[in-house]
């Protein structure tokens, strides 16, 4: 989830990047235009280009081909480093890619976006969510980050990860002041108060979830969520419609197998 957020704001990033020459600025106090770039610059941005979609379309290893390019007519591009980093992270190459986050950071120290994305790395692909906090707080702190709901979600996900609860709430609700329909929040949300035995408020976040998304969206984990909050609330109704959904739809998961076994309480 939270990680699907930050790869599309990455991803428009180093599309505008590689337009703007890094977003650099060109020397008079101007941000770079495209009459600014050198000739390097404009292989590398184009190059960028071709990367960005071939990484949407799932075609890693042409992406990477594109971005290897890109870095060899721009040693210091950072945004291609932070592209590499999330190809290499689709294509299961973990070290690869904690490297190239890495090198892109040492390239543009605090960047909102690299920073973003690696704290999402962190926590969701390596499982290191202590390490991941920092990186969620360096991006919000920076005054010109345009999409600070990413890294608010990416937080509130990682700290529900560590079951800090607090701060989870405490991002997540930061989050919804942007946008209040984000499936990511309002189930980490819904997560949060049914750890807390708030089950009415833990409702409100389900019935936001499922009025806001569509149910053959959901992922296991959010259907096994929305069920047991039914069941604590009495609604069988619901309950039996989200298990139906969970049995079609994910037979073989861990949810279902619990829902199987009536571990309703684990």
């Amino acid at each position: 989830m939270g990680s699907k957020a930050g790869r599309v704001a990455f991803v428009q990033l180093a599309a505008a990047c590689a337009l703007l020459a890094g977003c650099a600025a060109n020397g008079s106090g101007e941000l770079k235009t495209a009459s600014d770039q050198t000739a390097a610059e404009k292989r590398s941005a184009i190059r960028m280009q071709l990367a960005v979609g071939y990484y949407q379309n799932g075609q890693y290893e042409t992406a990477l081909d594109e971005v290897k390019q890109a870095i060899a007519a721009e040693p210091g591009n950072a945004e291609a480093y932070g592209l590499r980093a999330l190809i290499y992270t689709a294509m299961g190459q973990l070290p690869l890619a904690d490297e190239n986050y890495q090198t892109a950071l040492r390239l543009k120290p605090g960047n909102p976006d690299l920073s973003n994305n690696y704290g999402s790395f962190l926590c969701q692909s390596l499982n290191k969510p202590a390490q991941a906090m920092p990186y969620f707080d360096t991006a919000l702190r920076h005054p010109a980050y345009q999409t600070p709901v990413s890294a608010l979600v990416n937080a509130g996900v990682c700290s529900i990860r560590s079951r800090n609860f607090q701060a989870a709430e405490r991002y997540l609700l930061e989050a919804i002041r942007y946008n209040p329909d984000l499936q990511a929040t309002n189930a980490g949300l819904a997560r949060i108060y049914y750890e807390r035995r708030d089950y009415q408020r833990a409702g409100f976040f389900i019935k936001r979830l499922i009025e806001t998304s569509k149910l053959d969206t959901l992922s296991a984990d959010a259907l096994w969520l929305a069920l047991r909050v039914q069941r604590k609330l009495g609604d069988r109704t619901h309950e039996a419609s989200l298990a139906a959904q969970l049995r079609r739809r994910f037979p073989g998961s861990p949810e279902y197998v619990a829902f199987e076994r009536g571990a309703f309480d684990e």
